[in-house]
């Protein structure tokens, strides 16, 4: 990407900064231009879809949490880097309310993350895999359903304005271990 015009580089940021004062689910390309006070036409020249904001508004967050699920795959201990992995994932989808948006979309709908949202699929799946074969996370779970669960707790822990996380995700944690990993506990 060309570096921009230091007017366009302006432009860009007041887009983005518009574009965070939205919710995501109902984020307009023509609202955030006048919240920005640029044309529609600076919005759309920058960003040329909904997908395409969402994805410059979240790219931070799904770059930390790749580098979460890296940290959490090196981890010699598969419970601990499961722990580890969950622990995070929730913490930035608390910060950064479109990371949950981003993480869950179709992969066609924000074509423009579809490498980074791979790299922190891989490394999930790989902390998931090693906490399923070493029996520290229950059997019958998918990391799809776990994603889920965390996508629930999340909401859960925003209606409450964040003071039951530890609590609830400390409920998580122990409901997502297997039998014989929370009878040593």
């Amino acid at each position: 990407m060309a570096a921009l015009r230091s007017d366009a580089a302006r432009s860009r940021a007041r887009i983005l900064d518009a574009a965070r004062e939205c919710e995501l689910s109902e984020l307009r390309l023509n609202e955030v231009a006048q919240r920005a006070g640029v044309g529609v036409g600076t919005v759309y020249r920058h960003f040329p879809t909904v997908g395409a904001l969402t994805a410059a508004l979240a790219q931070g967050a799904v770059e930390r949490l790749r580098d979460i699920a890296r940290e959490a795959a090196a981890e010699p201990d598969p419970g601990r880097a499961f722990d580890r992995l969950l622990r995070g994932a929730l913490d930035l989808q608390l910060a950064d309310a479109g990371l949950q948006t981003v993480l869950l979309a179709d992969e066609l709908a924000i074509p423009e993350l579809a490498g980074l949202r791979a790299e922190v699929l891989e490394a999930a799946e790989r902390v998931f895999a090693r906490a399923h074969a070493a029996g520290a996370v229950r059997r019958e779970l998918t990391l799809a359903g776990v994603q889920r669960l965390v996508c629930g707790i999340e909401h859960a822990v925003r209606l409450n304005a964040g003071r039951d996380r530890d609590v609830y995700l400390d409920v998580l944690l122990a409901g997502l271990r297997s039998s014989s990993v929370a009878s040593m506990k």
